[in-house]
């Protein structure tokens, strides 16, 4: 009889590793659902000689983390004109760094900015979490906005420290970095993917496309995967561009009362980094 129990329960188990491995093979990622009002529509980008024409530069106006009024635009940059780019860090937790989400934003030097976030694009009612980001429920979406909207939402409305850091990079290869996420932004519109907590997410993403550029300029490891720990990182290998150690220079970059103080003032992208004004906490 016990044996008789052992192998049904062996039957059992097989037959569950069987439908996960069934499933796991057969689901494939799309762009054909309903999405949540933030993530619904993918950007299209085109590289023409100098200039980069975008199309779908998310501009929510919020006033409050979730209350905004959605709004998009159609806009090209002169790749000539790209002469910095930051590094934003939200960590999920003032407690614990670990979980955190990373974007990235780029500045030009005709006062434009545009800023492109990866993300897992969720379905109405989704909830985001770790775990259920390895198991192919969330596609994966290249957000490409206005920076009073992807960064104004996280530093002016959300809950979370917000950093914006600075970074110290050649300007070809800024804009070799810009171009690449444009395209593949675009290639999602026909290639989707699924988004991965560990393989496929925000901060790998990023890390991909500059190693694309300068390879092996970011070594993978454990504050890496762990991406509150990433402008550590970034501040080690000398990308942040600034003298300060991390503790005194994640003070200067802290972004949340400047945002929220001028979260509708028409200069928001100038202001948050001015920092010779307050740096909130």
């Amino acid at each position: 009889m016990a044996r008789f129990s052992k192998r049904k329960a062996l039957v059992g188990a097989l037959v569950v590793v069987g439908g996960i491995a069934v499933f796991w093979m057969t689901v494939h990622p799309t762009n054909e659902r309903a999405w949540v009002t933030q993530q619904a529509v993918l950007p299209a980008a085109r590289i023409d000689g100098h200039l980069a024409h975008v199309q779908g530069v998310r501009n929510f106006h919020f006033t409050a983390e979730d209350k905004f009024a959605p709004a998009y635009y159609d806009r090209t940059y002169d790749l000539d004109k790209l002469v910095s780019a930051s590094f934003i860090v939200t960590p999920f937790s003032e407690a614990w760094r670990g979980p955190a989400h990373t974007f990235v934003t780029f500045g030009f030097s005709d006062s434009q900015f545009v800023s492109i976030s990866v993300e897992a694009r969720r379905e109405p009612g989704e909830t985001y979490g770790p775990v259920t980001g390895l198991l192919k429920q969330f596609e994966l979406i290249y957000v490409i906005g206005d920076e009073r909207d992807l960064i104004g939402q996280r530093a002016a409305f959300g809950k979370s420290p917000v950093f914006l850091y600075p970074i110290r990079a050649p300007r070809e290869r800024i804009r070799d970095v810009f171009v690449e996420m444009l395209q593949r932004a675009d290639g999602l519109r026909s290639h989707p993917e699924f988004y991965n907590t560990l393989t496929n997410n925000c901060t790998s993403n990023v890390i991909a496309h500059v190693n694309h550029v300068a390879p092996h300029r970011i070594p993978s490891g454990l504050k890496t995967i762990l991406p509150g720990y990433s402008d550590e990182v970034a501040h080690d290998l000398g990308l942040i561009d600034t003298d300060l150690d991390i503790v005194h220079a994640r003070e200067r970059f802290r972004i949340n009362e400047r945002a929220h103080k001028y979260a509708q003032d028409s200069l928001f992208s100038f202001r948050i980094r001015d920092t010779t004004a307050p740096a909130g906490g």
